[in-house]
């Protein structure tokens, strides 16, 4: 269990978004702790791989042509 005592504006635009989208206040915080979980844990997997030493770096124009990605193929309309 864990409880949170919220500034005044913060929790303000909680109940907000909480009744414009017919949702209940802990819906909304559950909600947005998850997604700002999960989002640290990307970057922490990112940063792990980086200081791995096993990569392989590649430059943009080495990323677009692996990817088949040339800005000459592109249409502009």
């Amino acid at each position: 269990m864990l409880n949170v005592e919220l500034p005044a504006a913060l929790e303000k635009r909680l109940e907000i978004v909480a009744r414009k989208t017919g949702r209940t206040k802990h819906d909304v915080v559950v909600e947005a702790i998850v997604e700002q979980i999960q989002d640290l844990e990307d970057g922490l997997i990112a940063l792990e791989r980086l200081n791995d030493g096993e990569g392989e770096w590649l430059s943009l124009a080495e990323a677009k042509e692996r990817l088949g990605l040339d800005a000459s193929d592109r249409s502009d309309g």
